[in-house]
This record gives C-alpha cells, sequence and structure tokens, in this order.
C-alpha cells in the first residue's frame, strides 16, 4: 500500500511545484506590484484614458467577434456532424487552422491582403480601412477564434444524434423549427462553453492584433497592446495594473468555463 501511494505523492508533488513556479508565482508577483502602492494608485491607472479607451476596443472587438462566431460555428459543426459531402476532411483542417498558424503570421497576412499595396488595399482610397484600424482587429480576432465555438459543438451534436431532429421533421417540422426548438437547446452547454473560450481567447489576443494595429492610444490600442506597450515605455506599474485587469476578466471566464463544463457533464 506505501508502495502504491509513494508515486502518486511524489507525481502530485511535482505537478504542484511546477504549477507554483510557472503559473502562481509570475501571477503572485504581478498582483503583489499593482497593489503594493495602494488600490488607489491602481484604480487612478485604470482609469485613464488610454486604459478606459483600451478597455472599450477590447470588449468591442469581443461583442464583433462572439456572435459572428456563434453563428459561424453552430452551423459549420452541423455541416460537419450531419452533412456527407466531398472536402469535409479539408474543412476539417481549415477550422483546426487558427491553432497551427501563428498569430503574427495571421497578422502579416491580413497586412498583405488588406494593406494599402494588397490585394484589397483600394478599399482605403475609397474610405474604408482595414489595416490599423478596428476591422483589421476585428478580422484578426476572428481568425484565431474561429475554432472553439465549432470544436465544442461537434463532439455534442455527435453524441445527442439526430433521432429527435428526424422525429421533429416527420411530424411537420421545418428545418427552422426543428433547430431552434431541438438542436439549439440540445447544444446549449457546448456552445455556452464555446462561447466563454472564445471570449478568452479574443481578450489575451496579441500576436496577429500587434500586426494589424499601429497601436495608437485612445485609438487602436487594446488592453494587450497597452500592457506591452506600459512595458516598452518603462511604466511598470501602469503595465501591471492593465495586466491585472486582464487577470481579473481571464479569472471571470474560468469561473465561467468550470461552471458551464459541470453543467455540460450532467446534461
Amino acid at each position: 500500500m506505501k508502495v502504491e501511494r509513494a508515486p502518486r505523492i511524489a507525481l502530485r508533488t511535482v505537478a504542484l511545484a511546477y504549477l507554483f513556479v510557472l503559473l502562481l508565482v509570475p501571477v503572485g508577483l504581478i498582483l503583489f506590484r499593482t497593489f503594493e502602492n495602494g488600490i488607489g494608485a491602481f484604480w487612478d491607472q485604470v482609469t485613464t484614458p488610454a486604459s478606459i479607451s483600451a478597455m472599450a476596443l477590447t470588449l468591442e472587438i469581443v461583442a464583433i467577434v462572439v456572435p459572428l462566431n456563434v453563428v459561424f460555428g453552430i452551423f459549420v459543426a452541423l455541416a460537419l456532424v450531419r452533412g456527407r459531402f466531398r472536402g469535409r476532411g479539408f474543412m476539417q483542417a481549415i477550422v483546426d487552422l487558427p491553432f497551427a498558424v501563428s498569430p503574427v503570421i495571421v497578422g502579416v497576412s491580413l497586412v498583405l491582403l488588406w494593406g494599402v499595396n494588397g490585394w484589397f488595399g483600394g478599399l482605403a482610397e475609397v474610405g474604408i480601412r482595414v489595416i490599423f484600424s478596428l476591422p483589421g482587429m476585428v478580422l484578426a480576432t476572428l481568425f484565431v477564434t474561429l475554432p472553439f465555438v465549432v470544436r465544442e459543438v461537434e463532439p455534442v451534436l455527435h453524441e445527442i444524434g439526430d433521432e429527435q431532429e428526424q422525429a421533429a421533421a416527420t411530424l411537420g417540422a421545418n428545418g427552422w423549427q426543428t433547430f431552434w426548438r431541438i438542436t439549439l437547446p440540445s447544444i446549449r452547454w457546448g456552445l455556452a462553453y464555446g462561447v466563454v473560450l472564445t471570449v478568452a481567447r479574443a481578450l489575451g489576443e496579441f500576436g496577429a492584433v500587434s500586426v494589424v494595429s499601429n497601436g495608437v492610444s485612445g485609438q487602436s490600442e487594446t488592453l494587450t497592446l497597452l500592457v506591452a506597450n506600459r512595458f516598452e515605455d518603462l511604466n511598470l506599474f501602469g503595465s501591471y495594473a492593465a495586466a491585472t485587469v486582464l487577470m481579473g476578466f481571464a479569472l471571470v471566464a474560468l469561473v465561467l468555463m468550470t461552471v458551464f463544463e459541470r453543467r455540460s457533464t450532467r446534461a
């Protein structure tokens, strides 16, 4: 019995030590540096015009990206699970592409497409500016968050099968009625989990957004860019404060992920 317990205790100790060194120590140091001068100093940093603008822009991007990814994710998941068509494997690979491609490469690709000298650069001449503005940052965030809803909804659709949908069709329900009354309620917890993952990824995106944004304070600076820019300007306290705000958003997302994961397991 003691022989069996010893390896388990050793394994847990190594795992906890790894998490402590890799995660808890850096986070603890950031929180210490953030609040060492008091909550008032922290509040002063996060209520500056630059901070408020960065938070507003970040939340605006999230508010645009999440609904688009929800609609796209549901219909792509339905196509992959319920559909039988040529190119299905290729479509699966396309959905997973953001996991394999560096976000920086995504940003560079968007510049090549939508920049002044890109394929669609002529749009700037008619007043449609994509790169170094909100549309470019939305496109970059859309790409990096594309798989999450699809990959969370897809296994739920596999699990529930299509018997209820076929029964509804037999009783005279059309496609939209079947979707709203049968399919959507069945996938709601998986969808909610995918939405939270999308929000968390959109909040923390840096690589792709840093390429397509010029990082001008008050115009095209997200929270992640604010952290980096303040750090480069040697405003370390301001950088720690902005990072703490991001960690607060991440903590809310983590709690929601835990709740939705438990709900989806029970459903």
